[in-house]
Protein backbone atom coordinates (compact mmCIF):
# COMPACT_ATOMS: atom_id res chain seq x y z
CA UNK A 1 0.00 0.00 0.00
CA UNK A 2 1.34 3.89 -0.37
CA UNK A 3 -0.08 5.14 3.04
CA UNK A 4 0.21 8.77 4.00
CA UNK A 5 0.66 9.69 7.64
CA UNK A 6 0.03 13.76 8.65
CA UNK A 7 1.86 14.07 11.88
CA UNK A 8 5.42 15.51 13.36
CA UNK A 9 6.02 13.55 16.62
CA UNK A 10 6.59 10.51 17.89
CA UNK A 11 3.53 8.88 18.23
CA UNK A 12 4.04 8.92 14.20
CA UNK A 13 7.20 7.76 14.09
CA UNK A 14 5.87 4.36 16.04
CA UNK A 15 2.91 4.22 13.77
CA UNK A 16 5.74 4.01 10.52
CA UNK A 17 7.88 1.94 12.34
CA UNK A 18 5.13 -0.57 12.80
CA UNK A 19 4.40 -0.12 9.13
CA UNK A 20 8.09 -0.44 8.17
CA UNK A 21 8.54 -3.74 10.29
CA UNK A 22 5.90 -5.29 7.89
CA UNK A 23 8.50 -5.08 5.08
CA UNK A 24 9.12 -3.57 1.68
CA UNK A 25 5.58 -4.27 1.06
CA UNK A 26 5.04 -0.28 1.69
CA UNK A 27 5.75 2.94 0.31
CA UNK A 28 4.99 5.12 3.46
CA UNK A 29 4.77 8.87 3.16
CA UNK A 30 4.91 11.41 6.14
CA UNK A 31 3.80 15.52 6.22
CA UNK A 32 5.47 17.13 7.89
CA UNK A 33 7.66 14.70 9.66
CA UNK A 34 10.42 15.20 11.54
CA UNK A 35 14.34 14.67 11.05
CA UNK A 36 13.62 10.98 12.79
CA UNK A 37 11.12 10.07 10.91
CA UNK A 38 12.62 10.80 7.42
CA UNK A 39 14.99 7.92 8.06
CA UNK A 40 11.84 5.78 7.91
CA UNK A 41 9.43 7.30 5.65
CA UNK A 42 9.50 10.02 2.49
CA UNK A 43 8.88 13.22 3.77
CA UNK A 44 6.43 15.50 1.82
CA UNK A 45 4.88 19.06 1.60
CA UNK A 46 1.44 18.58 2.13
CA UNK A 47 -0.18 21.04 5.27
CA UNK A 48 -1.91 18.35 7.73
CA UNK A 49 -4.59 20.92 8.69
CA UNK A 50 -5.69 21.38 5.10
CA UNK A 51 -8.26 18.59 4.43
CA UNK A 52 -8.19 19.85 0.97
CA UNK A 53 -4.52 19.88 0.44
CA UNK A 54 -4.35 16.04 1.80
CA UNK A 55 -7.23 14.93 -0.53
CA UNK A 56 -5.45 16.36 -3.46
CA UNK A 57 -2.13 14.93 -2.83
CA UNK A 58 -3.68 12.12 -1.72
CA UNK A 59 -5.44 11.59 -4.90
CA UNK A 60 -3.19 12.90 -7.34
CA UNK A 61 -0.70 10.36 -5.84
CA UNK A 62 -2.57 7.15 -5.77
CA UNK A 63 -2.69 7.23 -1.78
CA UNK A 64 -4.16 4.24 -0.22
CA UNK A 65 -4.38 4.99 3.13
CA UNK A 66 -4.43 7.92 4.67
CA UNK A 67 -3.43 8.02 8.81
CA UNK A 68 -4.41 10.98 10.95
CA UNK A 69 -1.95 11.18 13.70
CA UNK A 70 -2.89 14.25 16.22
CA UNK A 71 -5.86 15.56 17.48
CA UNK A 72 -5.64 18.99 15.74
CA UNK A 73 -6.39 17.71 12.06
CA UNK A 74 -9.27 15.63 13.29
CA UNK A 75 -11.17 18.01 15.76
CA UNK A 76 -10.47 20.39 12.44
CA UNK A 77 -12.71 17.94 10.54
CA UNK A 78 -9.32 17.03 7.73
CA UNK A 79 -10.61 13.37 7.97
CA UNK A 80 -14.28 14.54 6.68
CA UNK A 81 -12.64 16.00 3.64
CA UNK A 82 -10.58 13.41 2.75
CA UNK A 83 -13.29 10.46 2.93
CA UNK A 84 -15.79 12.43 1.25
CA UNK A 85 -13.84 12.25 -1.75
CA UNK A 86 -13.68 7.93 -1.13
CA UNK A 87 -10.21 7.67 -0.18
CA UNK A 88 -9.61 5.30 3.58
CA UNK A 89 -8.99 7.38 6.18
CA UNK A 90 -7.90 6.12 9.63
CA UNK A 91 -8.86 9.29 11.88
CA UNK A 92 -12.53 10.09 13.02
CA UNK A 93 -14.41 13.17 11.50
CA UNK A 94 -14.98 16.07 12.89
CA UNK A 95 -18.11 15.25 14.66
CA UNK A 96 -16.73 12.36 16.25
CA UNK A 97 -13.35 13.86 17.22
CA UNK A 98 -15.49 16.22 19.64
CA UNK A 99 -14.72 13.20 22.05
CA UNK A 100 -11.14 14.60 22.71
CA UNK A 101 -12.24 18.38 21.40
CA UNK A 102 -14.85 18.77 24.27
CA UNK A 103 -14.42 17.55 27.40
CA UNK A 104 -18.23 18.73 27.96
CA UNK A 105 -18.94 16.68 24.80
CA UNK A 106 -17.46 13.33 26.08
CA UNK A 107 -19.16 13.23 29.47
CA UNK A 108 -22.71 13.80 27.38
CA UNK A 109 -21.59 10.89 25.51
CA UNK A 110 -20.78 8.89 28.27
CA UNK A 111 -23.93 9.92 30.16
CA UNK A 112 -26.23 8.79 26.67
CA UNK A 113 -24.42 5.30 26.94
CA UNK A 114 -24.28 3.99 30.59
CA UNK A 115 -20.73 4.64 30.64
CA UNK A 116 -18.53 4.46 34.23
CA UNK A 117 -17.03 7.69 34.67
CA UNK A 118 -17.26 10.31 37.47
CA UNK A 119 -18.77 13.29 38.21
CA UNK A 120 -18.44 16.74 36.30
CA UNK A 121 -19.55 20.31 36.77
CA UNK A 122 -19.52 22.39 33.41
CA UNK A 123 -18.35 26.34 34.55
CA UNK A 124 -18.13 29.47 32.44
CA UNK A 125 -17.02 31.77 35.41
CA UNK A 126 -15.13 31.73 38.03
CA UNK A 127 -17.99 31.61 40.74
CA UNK A 128 -19.10 28.49 39.07
CA UNK A 129 -15.52 27.22 39.74
CA UNK A 130 -15.90 28.16 43.17
CA UNK A 131 -19.23 26.60 43.61
CA UNK A 132 -18.50 23.19 41.68
CA UNK A 133 -15.30 23.24 44.15
CA UNK A 134 -17.73 23.50 47.15
CA UNK A 135 -19.71 20.70 45.76
CA UNK A 136 -17.43 18.38 44.75
CA UNK A 137 -14.90 19.09 47.66
CA UNK A 138 -11.10 18.34 47.78
CA UNK A 139 -8.30 17.36 45.80
CA UNK A 140 -10.10 19.35 43.25
CA UNK A 141 -9.80 18.46 39.65
CA UNK A 142 -9.85 20.91 36.69
CA UNK A 143 -9.85 20.33 33.00
CA UNK A 144 -10.10 22.90 29.86
CA UNK A 145 -13.29 21.99 27.55
CA UNK A 146 -11.33 21.94 24.59
CA UNK A 147 -7.77 20.62 23.13
CA UNK A 148 -4.55 21.79 25.65
CA UNK A 149 -1.53 18.82 24.46
CA UNK A 150 -2.06 17.06 27.91
CA UNK A 151 -1.32 20.47 29.74
CA UNK A 152 -4.88 21.43 30.94
CA UNK A 153 -5.57 19.36 33.87
CA UNK A 154 -4.54 19.96 37.35
CA UNK A 155 -5.38 17.95 39.90
CA UNK A 156 -4.42 19.52 43.82
CA UNK A 157 -5.45 20.07 47.15
CA UNK A 158 -4.60 24.11 46.41
CA UNK A 159 -7.67 25.33 46.40
CA UNK A 160 -6.15 28.19 45.33
CA UNK A 161 -3.88 27.10 42.07
CA UNK A 162 -7.06 25.19 40.90
CA UNK A 163 -8.65 28.39 40.90
CA UNK A 164 -5.36 30.01 39.00
CA UNK A 165 -5.86 27.26 36.40
CA UNK A 166 -9.43 27.35 35.68
CA UNK A 167 -9.09 31.14 34.96
CA UNK A 168 -6.11 30.74 32.93
CA UNK A 169 -8.74 28.85 30.39
CA UNK A 170 -11.93 30.21 31.36
CA UNK A 171 -11.23 33.12 28.33
CA UNK A 172 -11.20 30.39 26.02
CA UNK A 173 -14.36 28.63 27.12
CA UNK A 174 -16.31 26.51 30.19
CA UNK A 175 -13.95 24.41 32.39
CA UNK A 176 -15.03 21.01 33.71
CA UNK A 177 -14.60 20.53 37.54
CA UNK A 178 -14.71 16.97 38.44
CA UNK A 179 -14.87 14.55 41.23
CA UNK A 180 -11.83 13.39 42.21
CA UNK A 181 -11.21 9.62 41.58
CA UNK A 182 -8.20 7.95 43.02
CA UNK A 183 -6.17 4.35 41.86
CA UNK A 184 -4.09 2.53 39.08
CA UNK A 185 -4.57 4.52 35.35
CA UNK A 186 -4.44 2.80 32.65
CA UNK A 187 -4.79 3.34 28.99
CA UNK A 188 -6.21 1.33 26.45
CA UNK A 189 -6.56 1.92 22.69
CA UNK A 190 -10.10 0.46 20.32
CA UNK A 191 -9.65 0.59 16.67
CA UNK A 192 -13.14 1.87 15.02
CA UNK A 193 -14.69 1.10 12.08
CA UNK A 194 -18.13 3.06 13.15
CA UNK A 195 -19.40 -0.42 14.53
CA UNK A 196 -17.15 -2.83 15.01
CA UNK A 197 -14.12 -2.29 17.82
CA UNK A 198 -10.96 -4.55 17.95
CA UNK A 199 -8.89 -3.55 21.59
CA UNK A 200 -5.20 -3.58 21.23
CA UNK A 201 -2.71 -4.50 24.59
CA UNK A 202 -2.88 -1.88 27.78
CA UNK A 203 -0.56 0.11 28.83
CA UNK A 204 0.18 2.86 31.96
CA UNK A 205 1.65 6.46 30.99
CA UNK A 206 3.60 8.37 33.68
CA UNK A 207 2.14 12.11 33.51
CA UNK A 208 4.58 14.15 35.76
CA UNK A 209 7.29 15.77 34.92
CA UNK A 210 9.41 14.12 37.96
CA UNK A 211 10.77 10.95 39.54
CA UNK A 212 7.90 9.82 42.23
CA UNK A 213 5.08 11.32 40.18
CA UNK A 214 6.27 15.12 41.10
CA UNK A 215 5.97 18.45 39.44
CA UNK A 216 3.41 19.90 36.77
CA UNK A 217 2.00 17.26 33.84
CA UNK A 218 2.95 16.74 30.71
CA UNK A 219 2.27 14.83 27.63
CA UNK A 220 3.69 12.20 29.30
CA UNK A 221 7.20 11.11 30.05
CA UNK A 222 7.27 7.24 29.86
CA UNK A 223 5.07 4.20 29.33
CA UNK A 224 5.35 0.18 29.48
CA UNK A 225 3.15 -2.41 28.45
CA UNK A 226 1.62 -4.99 29.19
CA UNK A 227 0.08 -4.46 32.50
CA UNK A 228 0.87 -7.72 34.77
CA UNK A 229 -0.79 -6.43 37.64
CA UNK A 230 -4.16 -6.26 36.13
CA UNK A 231 -4.26 -9.72 36.82
CA UNK A 232 -4.68 -9.44 40.29
CA UNK A 233 -8.38 -7.50 39.73
CA UNK A 234 -9.59 -9.05 37.03
CA UNK A 235 -7.99 -12.40 36.62
CA UNK A 236 -6.29 -12.01 33.49
CA UNK A 237 -5.44 -8.86 31.02
CA UNK A 238 -8.13 -10.37 28.69
CA UNK A 239 -10.84 -10.53 31.19
CA UNK A 240 -10.20 -6.50 31.96
CA UNK A 241 -10.28 -6.01 27.96
CA UNK A 242 -13.19 -7.29 27.57
CA UNK A 243 -14.59 -5.66 30.17
CA UNK A 244 -13.70 -2.41 29.46
CA UNK A 245 -14.93 -3.49 25.63
CA UNK A 246 -18.33 -4.39 26.65
CA UNK A 247 -18.89 -1.53 29.29
CA UNK A 248 -16.82 1.11 27.40
CA UNK A 249 -15.94 1.08 23.81
CA UNK A 250 -18.70 -0.72 22.36
CA UNK A 251 -21.25 1.63 24.18
CA UNK A 252 -19.61 4.29 22.91
CA UNK A 253 -18.76 3.70 19.53
CA UNK A 254 -22.87 2.70 19.35
CA UNK A 255 -24.04 5.70 20.71
CA UNK A 256 -22.02 8.09 18.28
CA UNK A 257 -23.33 5.71 15.46
CA UNK A 258 -26.94 6.25 16.72
CA UNK A 259 -26.03 10.57 16.17
CA UNK A 260 -25.11 9.65 12.57
CA UNK A 261 -21.59 10.56 13.30
CA UNK A 262 -19.63 7.20 13.21
CA UNK A 263 -16.36 6.91 15.12
CA UNK A 264 -13.69 5.51 12.45
CA UNK A 265 -10.18 5.06 14.33
CA UNK A 266 -8.24 5.14 17.11
CA UNK A 267 -10.49 5.38 20.40
CA UNK A 268 -8.45 6.05 23.44
CA UNK A 269 -10.15 5.13 26.67
CA UNK A 270 -7.98 6.58 29.63
CA UNK A 271 -9.50 4.80 32.42
CA UNK A 272 -9.10 4.51 36.41
CA UNK A 273 -9.62 1.31 38.64
CA UNK A 274 -11.28 3.29 41.41
CA UNK A 275 -12.45 0.41 44.51
CA UNK A 276 -15.90 1.11 42.61
CA UNK A 277 -14.71 -0.68 39.86
CA UNK A 278 -13.26 0.99 36.27
CA UNK A 279 -14.14 4.55 35.57
CA UNK A 280 -13.78 6.73 32.48
CA UNK A 281 -11.01 9.40 32.87
CA UNK A 282 -11.16 10.99 29.56
CA UNK A 283 -11.59 9.60 25.82
CA UNK A 284 -8.90 10.48 22.95
CA UNK A 285 -9.27 10.66 19.22
CA UNK A 286 -6.25 9.39 17.91
CA UNK A 287 -3.21 6.92 19.09
CA UNK A 288 -1.89 8.07 22.54
CA UNK A 289 1.90 9.29 23.05
CA UNK A 290 3.76 7.83 24.53
CA UNK A 291 1.70 5.01 25.04
CA UNK A 292 1.68 4.01 21.45
CA UNK A 293 5.59 3.74 21.63
CA UNK A 294 5.07 0.54 23.78
CA UNK A 295 2.16 -1.29 22.45
CA UNK A 296 3.09 -1.31 18.78
CA UNK A 297 6.48 -2.99 19.29
CA UNK A 298 4.64 -5.71 20.68
CA UNK A 299 1.82 -5.94 17.85
CA UNK A 300 2.28 -9.01 15.83
CA UNK A 301 -0.71 -8.68 13.42
CA UNK A 302 0.22 -6.30 11.00
CA UNK A 303 -1.03 -2.81 11.52
CA UNK A 304 -1.74 -1.70 8.00
CA UNK A 305 -4.37 -4.81 7.80
CA UNK A 306 -6.00 -3.33 11.08
CA UNK A 307 -6.06 0.23 10.13
CA UNK A 308 -7.24 -0.32 6.47
CA UNK A 309 -10.16 -2.81 7.78
CA UNK A 310 -11.16 0.28 10.46
CA UNK A 311 -11.08 2.77 7.44
CA UNK A 312 -13.16 0.89 5.41
CA UNK A 313 -15.66 -0.56 7.62
CA UNK A 314 -14.18 -4.53 7.72
CA UNK A 315 -12.94 -4.70 11.09
CA UNK A 316 -15.55 -7.60 11.65
CA UNK A 317 -13.55 -9.66 9.43
CA UNK A 318 -10.21 -8.63 11.77
CA UNK A 319 -9.55 -11.52 14.44
CA UNK A 320 -8.67 -10.11 17.26
CA UNK A 321 -5.22 -7.93 17.14
CA UNK A 322 -2.00 -10.67 18.88
CA UNK A 323 0.49 -9.57 21.01
CA UNK A 324 4.48 -10.75 22.00
CA UNK A 325 5.13 -11.86 24.93
CA UNK A 326 7.83 -9.85 25.69
CA UNK A 327 7.36 -6.05 27.83
CA UNK A 328 7.91 -3.12 26.01
CA UNK A 329 8.91 0.09 28.07
CA UNK A 330 9.55 3.59 26.58
CA UNK A 331 11.02 6.94 28.33
CA UNK A 332 11.00 10.21 27.34
CA UNK A 333 13.98 12.76 26.84
CA UNK A 334 12.86 16.19 27.13
CA UNK A 335 14.41 19.07 26.95
CA UNK A 336 15.65 21.69 29.65
CA UNK A 337 12.54 23.64 30.86
CA UNK A 338 9.91 21.56 30.01
CA UNK A 339 7.06 21.52 30.61
CA UNK A 340 6.88 25.19 31.25
CA UNK A 341 9.95 26.61 28.83
CA UNK A 342 11.68 24.30 26.77
CA UNK A 343 15.24 25.49 25.34
CA UNK A 344 15.31 24.29 22.06
CA UNK A 345 17.87 24.58 19.18
CA UNK A 346 20.71 22.28 20.76
CA UNK A 347 22.53 19.16 19.45
CA UNK A 348 21.74 16.07 20.13
CA UNK A 349 24.78 13.58 20.42
CA UNK A 350 25.30 9.33 20.44
CA UNK A 351 22.15 8.36 18.75
CA UNK A 352 23.75 5.64 16.92
CA UNK A 353 25.19 4.22 19.98
CA UNK A 354 21.97 4.36 22.05
CA UNK A 355 20.51 2.64 19.30
CA UNK A 356 23.27 -0.07 18.85
CA UNK A 357 22.06 -1.47 22.58
CA UNK A 358 20.39 -4.80 22.04
CA UNK A 359 16.34 -4.15 21.94
CA UNK A 360 16.35 -0.49 21.56
CA UNK A 361 14.67 1.72 19.45
CA UNK A 362 15.16 5.35 19.44
CA UNK A 363 11.57 7.30 18.69
CA UNK A 364 12.00 11.07 17.85
CA UNK A 365 9.32 13.49 18.92
CA UNK A 366 10.66 16.56 17.82
CA UNK A 367 14.17 16.96 15.89
CA UNK A 368 15.47 18.61 12.92
CA UNK A 369 18.57 19.08 10.91
CA UNK A 370 21.43 17.98 11.09
CA UNK A 371 23.34 21.57 11.96
CA UNK A 372 25.50 20.72 9.64
CA UNK A 373 26.90 18.68 6.77
CA UNK A 374 27.65 15.43 8.84
CA UNK A 375 26.67 17.25 11.86
CA UNK A 376 24.18 16.18 14.78
CA UNK A 377 20.22 16.92 14.62
CA UNK A 378 18.81 19.15 17.23
CA UNK A 379 16.37 19.45 19.31
CA UNK A 380 12.92 21.39 18.56
CA UNK A 381 10.43 20.97 20.78
CA UNK A 382 9.65 19.94 24.88
CA UNK A 383 9.77 15.95 24.39
CA UNK A 384 12.48 15.34 21.97
CA UNK A 385 12.85 11.73 21.88
CA UNK A 386 11.33 8.52 23.36
CA UNK A 387 13.98 5.87 23.97
CA UNK A 388 11.39 2.12 23.58
CA UNK A 389 13.75 -1.25 25.29
CA UNK A 390 11.83 -4.17 24.58
CA UNK A 391 12.97 -7.52 26.66
CA UNK A 392 11.63 -10.72 28.09
CA UNK A 393 11.05 -8.92 32.01
CA UNK A 394 10.87 -6.13 32.90
CA UNK A 395 13.96 -5.58 34.80
CA UNK A 396 16.09 -6.44 31.49
CA UNK A 397 13.87 -3.69 29.55
CA UNK A 398 14.47 -1.37 32.20
CA UNK A 399 18.37 -2.24 32.04
CA UNK A 400 18.35 -1.31 28.21
CA UNK A 401 16.39 1.68 28.18
CA UNK A 402 17.95 3.32 30.61
CA UNK A 403 21.72 2.16 29.03
CA UNK A 404 20.94 3.31 25.84
CA UNK A 405 19.77 6.94 27.58
CA UNK A 406 23.07 7.00 28.97
CA UNK A 407 24.65 6.98 25.41
CA UNK A 408 22.55 10.24 24.38
CA UNK A 409 24.05 14.01 25.23
CA UNK A 410 21.93 17.09 24.79
CA UNK A 411 22.76 19.47 26.88
CA UNK A 412 20.17 20.31 30.56
CA UNK A 413 18.11 17.52 28.89
CA UNK A 414 16.11 15.51 31.80
CA UNK A 415 14.23 12.28 31.98
CA UNK A 416 12.62 10.33 34.69
CA UNK A 417 14.11 7.81 36.33
CA UNK A 418 11.36 5.48 37.86
CA UNK A 419 9.57 4.22 34.73
CA UNK A 420 7.94 0.85 35.39
CA UNK A 421 10.35 0.76 38.25
CA UNK A 422 7.41 -0.73 40.78
CA UNK A 423 6.00 -3.29 37.87
CA UNK A 424 9.98 -4.05 37.50
CA UNK A 425 9.99 -5.23 41.27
Amino acid sequence: MKILVLGSGAREHAIILALRAEGSAHEILCAPGNAGIAQDATLVEVDPMDGSAVRAFADEHGVDLVVIGPEAPLVAGVADVVREHGIPVFGPGRAAAQLEGSKAFAKRIMEAASVPTGRAVRAATAAEVEAAFDDLGAPYVVKADGLAAGKGVIVTDDREAALAHAQHYLPHGPVLIEEFLTGPEVSLFFLSDGDTVRALSPAQDFKRAFDGDEGPNTGGMGAYSPLPWLAEQFGSEAAFVEEVTRTVALPVVKQLDSEGTPFIGLLYAGLILTPAGVRVIEFNARFGDPETQVVLPRLRTPLSQLLLAAATGTLEDQPQPEFSDEVAITVVLASEGYPEAPQTGRPIEGLAEAAAVEGVGIVHAATAGPDAPGGNLIATGGRVLNVVATGSGFADARARAYEALGRIRLDGAHHRTDIAARVAE
